[in-house]
C-alpha cells in the first residue's frame, strides 16, 4: 500500500519554522530575532502548532521556554528534516537581510503600479530589495512575517495602523474600435454596450449616481476577479470599463485605451499603506518612506505614520 503524501496531513509549515527556532534557541524573543519576526507572532505560530497537534510543546518559564518531552521528540524531527531541507538546495531556505522588504498587495496593485515603480523603489541609499506577497486577501502581516500591505478599502483595518496613499478619479474608457462606435454624448449611450468591473461595481454606481442615474450590473455586464482583467476585456472591446488613475495609465498612454467620456467621479475605494503596530525595521521605514513620497504624502504625514 502506497504512503498518502497529502499536503493536508502537514501541520502548518510557518508554525513549524517558528517552534524550531524557538526550540533551538530556547526563547520566543530570540527566535522572534532570528526570524525578523515579532515575540508576539512566534508566540502565536507555537500556539497554532500545539492547537493542531493537541500537544503541549513548550513549558513557558520566567527565562525563556523549555520543551516538554513531546516537544523534544518533534524537535528532533523538524531539525532532521530542516538539515535534509538544506542539504538538499540552498534555494529553498529563505534568506531575510536588514535591507529586504516583504511587501503584501493584490495582483493589479503589484503589476500595474509597484512594478513600474520597482527599480526607483530598490535604488538608492541604502539600496533595498522587496519581496512581493501578493494576495487577493488581506493577511495577517506579524503571522506572515510582512513588512507593510498596499492595498484598495473604504478605510483602516483592525490592528494596522494605515495612511491613505491616493484616492481616484474615474471616468469610462474602452477600446479604440468601441469608442469611435460609441461616440460622444448623454452618459444613458455607454448603457448600450456592455459594462465591465472587478469584483467590486462601486465605481461603476458611483459614477452613474453622479449622472443621476441608478445602476445595477446586469446579465450582458462582465465582472473579473483583478483589475488587470479588467483592462485587458476593454482593451480587446469586451466592453466599457473605468478608468482607476494611477492603474490605468501605461494602458492609456500606450493607446491600448482611450477614454470615452468626459465625466469622472470619486472611487469610493481608496489606496492604503498599512503596517504592524510594531516599529518597522529601518529598511521597511525606508521603503515606506519612498512610496509615500511617490503617493505625493507630505514628509510630516509619513513621519506620522511610521511613528504612530
Amino acid at each position: 500500500m502506497s504512503m498518502d503524501h497529502s499536503l493536508t496531513m502537514l501541520p502548518p509549515l510557518d508554525a513549524l519554522r517558528a517552534f524550531e527556532a524557538a526550540a533551538r534557541l530556547g526563547s520566543f524573543s530570540a527566535a522572534a530575532n532570528d526570524l525578523n519576526l515579532t515575540h508576539g507572532a512566534i508566540s502565536r505560530q507555537v500556539a497554532k502548532l500545539e492547537h493542531w497537534l493537541g500537544e503541549r510543546l513548550f513549558d513557558r518559564q520566567a527565562r525563556g521556554v523549555a520543551l516538554t518531552p513531546q516537544g523534544q521528540r518533534l524537535h528532533q524531527r523538524t531539525s532532521e528534516a530542516f538539515a535534509l531541507i538544506a542539504n538538499s538546495s540552498d534555494r529553498w531556505i529563505e534568506r531575510r537581510g536588514a535591507s529586504i522588504v516583504r511587501l503584501t498587495s493584490i495582483p493589479s496593485v503589484s503589476s500595474l503600479w509597484l512594478m513600474p515603480r520597482l527599480q526607483a523603489f530598490e535604488a538608492g541609499d541604502p539600496v533595498l530589495r522587496i519581496e512581493f506577497v501578493v494576495e487577493h486577501r488581506n493577511l495577517d502581516l506579524e503571522a506572515e512575517g510582512i513588512d507593510l500591505a498596499i492595498r484598495c478599502g473604504r478605510g483602516s483595518l483592525p490592528g494596522r495602523v494605515s495612511i491613505r496613499l491616493f484616492e481616484e478619479q474615474c471616468f469610462p474608457i474602452a477600446s479604440p474600435a468601441l469608442a469611435a462606435s460609441l461616440g460622444s454624448g448623454a452618459p444613458e449611450r455607454i448603457l448600450n454596450y456592455p459594462l465591465v468591473h472587478d469584483s467590486d461595481a462601486s465605481g461603476w454606481r458611483a459614477w452613474f449616481a453622479a449622472q443621476g442615474m441608478d445602476y445595477r450590473p446586469r446579465p450582458q455586464d462582465r465582472r473579473f476577479e483583478d483589475y488587470n482583467l479588467v483592462l485587458d476585456a476593454a482593451a480587446h472591446g469586451l466592453g466599457i470599463a473605468l478608468a482607476r488613475p494611477p492603474l490605468a495609465g501605461g494602458a492609456l498612454r500606450n493607446g491600448r485605451i482611450v477614454r470615452v467620456d468626459p465625466r469622472t467621479v470619486l472611487n469610493p475605494v481608496s489606496y492604503w499603506l498599512d503596517r504592524t503596530p510594531s516599529q518597522l525595521r529601518p529598511s521597511a521605514a525606508e521603503l515606506a518612506r519612498r512610496i509615500m513620497a511617490e503617493a505625493g504624502l507630505t514628509a510630516p504625514a509619513a513621519e506620522t505614520f511610521l511613528k504612530t
